[in-house]
């Protein structure tokens, strides 16, 4: 056993210090980022915003959503072969949208059947487990890459920079990086496990970056401002979930509960996921995750347009022309309390 005293920080726990700056609009901004992948050697151009595999984020209606505005999507694993097929030929080709995996043998041949009928339509797969640290996840990475060297593979999650340096050595192109920090995840709970999100940010990015690899931010996300806080951190892309749930292109029902329009919203290791595809928690394990009821928001335009504005005006309070110059600019405060909540929180 052993005790590490160094500060590790959430979002919660600073702020980005203002500097001087040029710039007159937020329309100045470019938010957009240009990557070479080290493994695929493809090319990436849009708004490094990802939308989570979850069945309740991750779907067909939300990536078409968000390709609009040059944002991506980690569509959930559980939908059908032929769903999937069809979907991916018929999308276009500058759209970047991930299919979704696990680590099972099962998983592996519904991928290759898939992949054999649409083709270079799938060039960027996510491959997700709670816990990227076992030996089957490597495992798995190391006969993904050898099997398929021309697709972008973003896998995870870990949270320290070792691991993420032996993920980008294996093949994988952006390690993605969070756990425990998720809205419906209670592994910190459960397990006790977990890494404040902004220090794995930092650690993980200074450890990717060194070895030409990318990080994807995966959970913690409440606002605007926590984006601008994880571009500022070295985020390459993030991953959001809660911030995008509750809209017209998620998946479930309009519930009307004392007259106002709800929408469920779930983890997908909660007691509600695993008994929708997997029979139940078995009984070795427990729910790590939690289901909760959310107000209906609508279709997702305008909370897009809330978080890219949000991230172009802290670019503008730094004098970051481009999203690329953000985390150069970036001096972070610590503080003991984010806003002023007199009114009540907002």
């Amino acid at each position: 056993m052993r005790i590490e005293e160094d500060f590790k920080l959430d979002f919660k726990d600073v702020l980005i210090r203002p500097k001087r700056s040029t710039l007159t609009s937020r329309s100045e901004v470019d938010i957009s980022r240009e990557f070479s992948f080290r493994h695929s050697a493809g090319k990436y151009r849009g708004i490094p915003v990802i939308a989570a595999n979850m069945d309740t984020v991750g779907t067909f209606e939300m990536a078409k959503a968000l390709s609009r505005h040059q944002l991506s999507a980690a569509l959930h694993k559980h939908y059908g072969e032929s769903e999937l097929t069809d979907f991916f030929r018929a999308i276009p080709a500058e759209s970047t949208i991930f299919y979704s995996m696990g680590i099972t043998s099962a998983d592996y041949e519904k991928f290759r059947r898939v992949k054999e009928t649409a083709g270079d339509a799938i060039a960027y797969v996510c491959v997700d487990v709670a816990n990227g640290y076992t030996k089957s996840f490597v495992d798995f990475i190391n006969k993904l890459r050898k099997a398929y060297p021309q697709i972008t593979i973003m896998a995870g999650n870990v949270v320290t920079g070792e691991m993420t340096e032996e993920l980008i050595l294996l093949g994988v192109d952006i390690v993605k990086v969070g756990i425990g920090p998720g809205s419906v995840c209670t592994t910190r709970k459960m397990a006790g496990v977990g890494y404040p999100q902004l220090s794995a940010i930092i650690e993980c990015g200074d450890a990717a970056h060194g070895l030409g690899g990318l990080i994807c931010s995966d959970g913690g996300c409440t606002s605007p401002g926590d984006l601008a806080k994880a571009f500022g951190g070295g985020a390459d892309f993030i991953m959001l979930g809660g911030m995008l749930a509750g809209h017209d292109e998620c998946g479930g029902d309009i519930e009307e509960h004392d007259g106002a329009r709800k929408v469920r919203f779930y983890g997908m290791s909660s007691r509600t996921a695993m008994d929708k595809y997997s029979g139940g928690v078995a009984h070795y394990r427990a729910s790590e995750g939690k289901e909760v009821l959310l107000d209906y928001r609508g279709p997702v335009e305008g909370t897009v347009q809330e978080i890219l504005g949000g991230v172009r005006s802290a670019c503008t309070y730094v004098g970051a022309r481009r999203l690329k110059e953000l985390s150069k600019r970036t001096t972070f405060i610590r503080v003991a309390r984010q806003l002023n909540e007199v009114f009540g929180a907002s």
